[in-house]
């Protein structure tokens, strides 16, 4: 038995919920929030068979994408706010980080 954990962007996380669902996994749905750019991430923690690892992270792949978005980046804090400039910059967001653990127990009750 393994678990996965998957974080996605929230804007794939509803989509990737219907489509586990559609092929028969069930899924725990976290909200999280992102280090970098402090925005809304979905984690989502799927108890699988070990068999069934490859289909989920592939079912995971398929649905969650890459995207380029512009973001402002955040003033420094304790920094020299003199050098700092503003401007939005173009940063790759989206797809999934994906952790693969192994279970040690498993109960559904």
């Amino acid at each position: 038995m393994k678990l996965v954990v998957a974080v996605v962007q929230d804007k794939d996380a509803l989509k990737l919920v219907e489509a586990l669902v559609e092929k028969g996994y069930r899924a725990t749905k976290l909200a999280s929030t992102g280090g970098f750019l402090r925005e809304g991430n979905t984690t989502l923690l799927l108890g699988v068979d070990d068999a069934q690892v490859d289909d989920v992270v592939a079912i995971i792949k398929a649905v969650c994408h890459s995207r380029e978005q512009l973001v402002t980046p955040l003033t420094p804090v304790g920094g020299p706010v003199d050098s700092y400039v503003p401007y939005p910059v173009e940063v790759l967001v989206g797809g999934a980080t994906v952790f693969v653990l192994d279970v040690v127990r498993f109960e559904r009750v």
